[in-house]
């Protein structure tokens, strides 16, 4: 059994999966920006769920982290969910600079915390969800694919520093392809939807197997494998 933090718990694949490790007997601690969306869950099991209302975009995220870990006595495993997304095809300025906020600075700053307190306790084990976003840059939301490759090089640099450092420290990149949660609801109709539950099973899955990249589906697996092959010249030309 293991003490595993899950930021961004509140709703889609963040609650999936943290019902999963709750049900194979873990303590968690969970966070969100609205701490009232968590406490169904924490009924699941009192005496093995700590609630924190943690925004990543906000300067003291690092220090609330750090305040629920110690409540749960300590932290072996911290995944990371919290993340926006939208297309955004005339750039509107807002949407833009709030993806970059929450999934560049916000990532950075709850990542990086989790890499420090697991250095210095010698141990850990890092999880965060990127996308098949990150595999190209994809002119419908331009803010978003960026900050998923941002995401999957950071996790990439930090994995190579843990290892010259000889620092005991995993990290597993989860990949999702489109997932039929509330970041995409709309009016754009994705293809290949993927099911939550069945997401989060391949999630856990891949926790428990300590995978260094998972792509989720094997559709999505192909589909990335040809997009990297395609050169920018081709690349540029595709109306998505």
């Amino acid at each position: 059994m293991k003490r595993i933090v899950i930021v961004g718990a509140s709703s889609g694949l963040g609650l999936e999966v943290a019902r999963l490790l709750l049900a194979e007997g873990h303590t968690l601690g969970i966070a969100a920006r609205r701490e009232d969306r968590l406490m169904a869950l924490k009924q699941e099991a009192p005496d093995r769920v700590k609630v924190a209302a943690i925004d990543v975009t906000a300067a003291d995220a690092g220090t609330r982290l750090r305040q629920l870990i110690d409540r749960m006595g300590g932290m072996d495993l911290y995944f990371h969910v919290s993340g926006i997304g939208k297309q955004n095809r005339e750039l509107t300025e807002n949407i833009e600079l709030n993806t970059v906020n929450t999934n560049g600075m916000g990532f950075t700053r709850m990542i990086g915390e989790a890499y420090r307190y697991f250095a210095e306790r010698g141990e850990g084990h890092i999880v965060a969800i990127t996308s098949i976003a990150g595999t190209k840059g994809l002119g419908p939301a331009p803010s978003y694919s960026a900050t998923k490759a941002f995401q999957s090089n950071y996790l990439q640099a930090l994995e190579q520093q843990a290892n010259a450092r000889n620092l005991n420290i995993r990290f597993t990149d989860i990949r999702p392809g489109f997932v039929d949660t509330d970041l995409l609801k709309g009016d754009y109709r994705y293809p290949m939807m993927l099911k939550p539950q069945a997401v989060a099973r391949d999630i856990v899955k891949a926790i428990h197997g300590r995978r260094h990249v998972k792509v989720i589906d094997w559709k999505y697996a192909i589909l990335t494998a040809l997009w990297r092959r395609i050169p920018r010249f081709l690349w540029r030309q595709f109306r998505l």
